[in-house]
């Protein structure tokens, strides 16, 4: 195991952490819910969770953007941006 983590990218290492983040998180919210028993205390916790997913999401692609910057022009930059942009505006639109 310890040989197959040094040939994996650490931005990709870094980017699958981060799911792996994400859904234990969502996972221990789904737990919460379950232990709470009730709705408006579930609804609070979905409430969070709609401010983790996004927050994960736009440190993934940093991650990601960053170690490929120096492979792309600035024009291919700037389209990614905003596609990130567009996303998050539908998000929360």
């Amino acid at each position: 195991m310890k040989r197959w983590l040094l040939f994996i990218e650490p931005a990709v290492l870094s980017m699958a952490g981060m799911r792996l983040l994400s859904a234990a998180i969502e996972m221990i919210a789904a737990l919460v819910m379950l232990l709470f028993n009730d709705v408006k205390k579930a609804l609070a916790v979905n409430a969070i969770l709609a401010v983790v997913g996004p927050t994960i999401f736009i440190i993934t692609m940093t991650i990601g953007l960053l170690s490929l910057a120096d492979e792309l022009s600035f024009s291919k930059l700037g389209f990614i941006a905003l596609g990130v942009i567009l996303i998050l505006i539908g998000i929360y639109k």
